[in-house]
């Protein structure tokens, strides 16, 4: 596994913008650059957690946008697929599953768009980011910590802790499994700010992300709400005809399957998310307090 060691250690106590999974949709991918320009936070404090191609309709142009922009980004199974040139996305679905049969709808579109050169900035994207922050040391993952196309969820606390001690950091913010999440684990802390290029399966258009700061009792962590024209997104996939569920899922805020969900957040599906926020105390390391 290659780990990125970036300057963002030393770069102050300034905000942090974390978000997950572009996913192709390049509406939402501007939404969330002028959601960032509008906090006053600059690309390099900027965090993607991988998975910037995937169901949408735009693959080549979110990629570029992405480039463009010049946020930190590590590579998610779908970057590390396409820049190998692989078969399927590597999400590791069940044969004939639902998500399955869904994947091979989208990842051939996307892979027949992505130019030479996207590809090859794909193949020199870090596993993974470690850096301090605050005092702090943060591990970025896409999925779990040995394994990039690992599904981990907020109900998964056995998982949750396993992973966790594997990291090596006190906080880890990670991406995949497409819902927001903040959850403690031991005296440590487990952040996916969700994704932008699909709603959470809480029957909302919204999209998610998370922002990262540094108050005066220690750090806070929030997951926000991103609203973005998902009418124009949904039409794009509908014109494409490669992944109609997941156009209905841009309209409706519910997956087209939930294979992929442990029985807590599927028996949630349709419950709308709330924006969290969780403050963790740095100077006695991870003690968290009221949010």
């Amino acid at each position: 596994m290659m780990t990125n060691f970036e300057s963002l250690s030393n770069a102050g106590d300034e905000p942090l913008l974390v978000f997950g999974g572009p996913y192709s949709n390049l509406g939402a991918t501007r939404a969330m650059q002028v959601a960032a320009h509008g906090l006053g936070i600059p690309p390099e404090r900027v965090i993607c957690t991988g998975d910037v191609v995937a169901y949408c309709a735009e693959p080549e142009q979110t990629v570029a946008l992405i480039r463009d922009w010049g946020i930190r980004v590590i590579a998610g199974n779908c970057e590390q697929q396409l820049a190998a040139g692989g078969a399927d996305c590597g999400c590791g679905f069940e044969e004939g599953s639902a998500c399955d049969l869904l994947a091979k709808g989208w990842y051939p579109f996307a892979s027949a768009r992505i130019s030479d050169a996207s590809r090859n900035w794909m193949k020199q994207l870090p596993d993974t980011l470690r850096f301090t922050y605050a005092g702090v040391s943060f591990l970025v993952i896409h999925g779990g910590v040995a394994q990039t196309n690992k599904f981990i969820f907020a109900s998964d606390t056995d998982q949750l802790a396993a992973e966790h001690k594997a990291a090596g950091a006190d906080i880890v913010i990670a991406g995949h499994s497409g819902l927001p999440f903040v959850s403690k684990v031991g005296d440590r802390l487990w952040f996916n700010p969700g994704v932008i290029g699909m709603p959470a399966n809480d029957g909302a258009t919204t999209v998610w992300y998370g922002l990262i700061s540094s108050t005066a009792e220690g750090l806070l962590f929030e997951t926000r709400h991103l609203a973005y024209d998902h009418q124009c997104a949904a039409a794009a996939l509908r014109r494409s005809g490669h992944a109609n569920g997941y156009a209905r899922t841009l309209l409706t805020g519910l997956w087209p399957s939930l294979d992929i969900l442990p029985e807590p957040e599927r028996a949630a599906t349709g419950k709308r998310l709330k924006q969290q926020r969780l403050k963790l105390k740095t100077r006695a390391r991870a003690v968290l307090l009221a949010g």
